[in-house]
């Protein structure tokens, strides 16, 4: 039985398009917030998400707009106030199109990631964003958040990979710039003002999507590194030896190797023991060119240089594949685990090695802890999670999560980094933002936020602090 405010908007609604309040409508991955929900709308096109918006305008609701529920800093659930409607992108899943020959394929912001990645295989072009939760994060949560993923090194965030997109505004307009150009200097760019914008500004419902040539010859290798900075002076050896070819160059910790043996143990790791840190590198080259030869080069050369003491690399496409198993395994052993705190974080490259020898220090001063420092170490996005020493529960350390995660994020602001590499803001990070963010941003982000939203009805408490 709804209530009398909620029955008035849903007779408002466009037919068909209410959806039964589930416990994946108001659920997040890590378990920090738990959202509510009045209504659920899932419109079939712009026309009847626009419907949705102006209806909820009209009665002041907020609106929470939900993807694949995938997002990890509570963007996507509202715990706090009047039950909001949530927005599922769920029924637009439609490929529209693809040109091959440009290099452009329409989404709706329903379609999972995977299902842009498959369309693309299938007209022989690949969409490179890529991520472990691929199957079920949906294009518009990922440009609406600006996920980075494995391959941000050649191909860069969500931003990059998108040309164009097709929003609904706050006020119920439907904004239709689904541009397939490389070039378009005409003013504003509404585009990029609502990539990243994680639903505060409007609903992405569509967008124009980057599409790449696939490589001619691939490779993969697994290589023992001494340090952070070994593995960060092998990242420029191999740019330096294959000019571009280098497509992700990953650093993983024995900590995270460890945490995979718990969780998974029929899971075949390359070294035993562990070794205290090792890069997955792939490189993607041109016909002519083997990757296999480039990577033991690239081996020998680190060897030479003292970089590199082990090393594997993959002799076929399932050794390949399994060697980034190992690598999109590691969040979930961590999640069986269960982490302190989680911090997805970037720095300088050339500040890299330094904060994690200093924050390293710094947390074994707070007490006992394991670490599993791990990322995207070609665009100097770490994942520097926190977690319960051995036989101890992390409930036990509840008390002091804030205080370690606001150490870590001023450790990372004063080295000139950031307190959110990949994942957004949402709701978690809000006051990080408040606190940190440059005050004159801030305010013209307001301003933005006024002028689009003057009611406050879009995903209100998320990226700005209420």
């Amino acid at each position: 039985m709804l209530n009398p405010a909620d029955a008035r908007l849903a007779a408002r609604l466009p037919e068909g398009v209410l959806r039964e309040v589930t416990p994946a409508h108001v659920e997040e991955p890590r378990g920090r917030f738990r959202g509510q929900a009045g209504l659920v709308a899932a419109p079939r096109d712009a026309e009847e998400c626009a419907a949705v918006i102006r209806a909820c305008a009209e009665a002041r609701v907020a609106v929470v707009p939900r993807g694949g529920g995938t997002g990890l800093v509570g963007g996507n659930v509202m715990p706090d106030g009047p039950a909001p409607l949530v927005l599922s992108m769920e029924r637009m899943t439609a490929i529209r199109a693809t040109w091959p020959e440009e290099g452009v394929m329409i989404a709706e912001a329903g379609a999972t990631l995977q299902s842009a990645r498959d369309a693309a295989a299938a007209v022989g072009r690949q969409f490179p964003l890529s991520l472990a939760s691929q199957g079920s994060a949906q294009i518009g949560g990922v440009l609406s958040t600006n996920a980075g993923g494995v391959n941000v090194l050649r191909h860069g965030n969500a931003r990059a990979l998108c040309l164009g997109i097709e929003a609904v505004l706050p006020s119920g307009e439907i904004m239709r710039d689904l541009k397939r150009l490389r070039k378009d200097n005409t003013g504003y760019d509404m585009r990029d003002l609502l990539i990243g914008a994680e639903g505060t500004l409007g609903v992405i419902t569509a967008a124009s999507l980057v599409l790449a040539p696939l490589p001619a010859e691939t490779g993969v290798a697994m290589m023992v590194v001494d340090s952070p900075a070994a593995a960060l002076s092998l990242l420029s050896l191999a740019q330096a030896r294959m000019a571009g070819g280098v497509t992700a160059f990953e650093l993983i910790s024995g900590q995270g190797m460890r945490f995979l043996s718990e969780a998974f143990p029929d899971m075949r790791q390359p070294f035993d023991p562990a070794p205290e840190w090792m890069a997955l590198i792939e490189v993607g080259l041109p016909a002519g060119l083997s990757a296999d030869a480039a990577l033991e080069g690239l081996f020998t050369a680190g060897l030479d240089a003292g970089l590199v003491s082990d090393g594997t690399v993959a002799q076929s496409g399932q050794q390949a594949a399994d060697l980034w198993a190992l690598r999109e395994h590691i969040p979930l052993a961590n999640r069986h685990v269960g982490a302190i705190a989680s911090h997805d974080i970037s720095l300088p490259l050339s500040e890299v090695s330094r904060f994690i020898a200093d924050a390293g220090a710094m947390m074994a001063a707070q007490g006992d802890m394991r670490i599993n420092c791990f990322g995207h170490l070609g665009d100097g996005n770490l994942h520097y999670n926190l977690f319960p020493a051995e036989g101890r529960d992390r409930g036990e350390y509840d008390d002091r999560r804030r205080d370690l995660s606001r150490m870590i994020h001023e450790m990372v602001v004063e080295r000139g980094g950031s307190f959110s590499a990949e994942h957004g803001v949402g709701r978690l990070k809000a006051q990080d933002l408040a606190r940190w963010g440059d005050p004159v941003r801030l305010s013209a982000m307001r301003a933005i936020k006024g002028a689009l939203d003057p009611l406050g009805i879009m995903n209100p408490g998320a990226v700005l602090a209420q």
